[in-house]
């Protein structure tokens, strides 16, 4: 996609949804896609790939560490299984299983959070998972992806399959702005620069893409040169694109909608650290939220474009 392109930002669809029809659409293509799903699949749409491939569907009850073991299995004998559920609840009750039956072993398995972050809104702390991504990235062999629009996910739905080993690939519960065209071509472990600069880079992953999006426009508005980057795959990491922002901007900020400590502000920061040290901001969660709309969660969180803005103004004050 080319930089400094004038976004419109329409509201799309969410990446749930998106998650849901790209896996039936695997379902048509690719016999050896299996989904599995426990007890949530009209939450996390896996229910198009039950209608159109029952056969092929396995709902696994409220068994979410069960699941994780039983497409470990399914994955031993060949098949490509995508085992979801919420994040909150498929990261922390079958940890050990994708610990013990997934990543030990590296086997195929494709495990699907949704319903990340606090835009779940009023189903409340229980069930926002913000540290989904903390958890998954710890697991060695694992790659953990973050799409940040509906175009994203369904391409990267597609490589998570063709991918051989573990995937962690996150979604959300709440309609997102839509950041690509269509066509755009997605490359686990590539970021991708939206928009160009030179003072400062946003380094962003799911919906705070386009929160980022927002912000260098009112950071451009006001002569500053902001350079975007969508790091869709938290693991592995672009390092080449960020030892790049580091050189030829001095000055990064990394938003996400999870938790600053274990999140990719911390992946980001270790290599900085290592390849060229400059001043870093990171704007994210360090508390567990509460039950209140998605919108009045992200403005009280501060998960908008005008903490993003901040953010930056106090990374380029501490820029030698």
């Amino acid at each position: 996609m080319p930089t400094n392109t004038k976004y419109e930002l329409k509201l799309g669809a969410a990446t749930r949804e998106a998650f849901g029809q790209a896996l039936a659409e695997l379902g048509r293509t690719n016999p050896a896609v299996v989904a599995l799903d426990a007890d949530l699949s009209k939450s996390t749409m896996s229910v198009y790939f039950a209608k159109e491939h029952p056969e092929r569907f396995f709902q696994c009850g409220i068994a979410e560490a069960n699941m994780v073991a039983i497409g470990a299995g399914l994955a031993s004998a060949g098949k490509i299984p995508f085992a979801s559920s919420f994040s909150a609840f498929v990261m922390t009750k079958s940890f050990e299983q994708m610990r013990v039956t997934v990543a030990y072993p590296n086997v195929n398995v494709k495990i699907v959070g949704t319903h990340s972050g606090i835009s779940i809104g009023e189903d409340g702390p229980s069930q926002m998972s913000l540290e989904d991504l903390a958890l998954a990235c710890s697991l060695p062999g694992f790659v953990v992806i973050s799409p940040a629009d509906e175009i994203a996910m369904n391409s990267l739905v597609k490589s998570a399959a063709e991918h051989v080993g573990p995937v962690f690939l996150r979604a959300g519960r709440v309609k997102v702005p839509i950041v690509y065209s269509p066509g755009q071509t997605f490359t686990i472990g590539k970021s991708i620069e939206l928009v160009s600069g030179t003072d400062v880079t946003l380094i962003a992953h799911g919906l705070m893409v386009a929160e980022a999006i927002r912000a260098s426009e009112t950071l451009q508005a006001a002569g500053v040169s902001v350079r975007v980057i969508d790091m869709h795959t938290i693991k592995p990491l672009d390092i080449d694109a960020i030892a790049k922002a580091a050189r030829e901007t001095g000055a990064i900020v990394v938003a996400e909608e999870h938790l600053v400590d274990g999140g990719l502000g911390v992946r980001v920061a270790q290599a900085v650290a290592q390849m060229h040290p400059v001043p870093m901001e990171f704007v994210g969660l360090d508390r567990y939220a509460e039950s209140a709309t998605p919108d009045q969660l992200l403005d009280k969180y501060g998960m908008r474009a005008v903490n993003v803005v901040a953010a930056a103004n106090k990374v380029l004050g501490r820029k030698k």
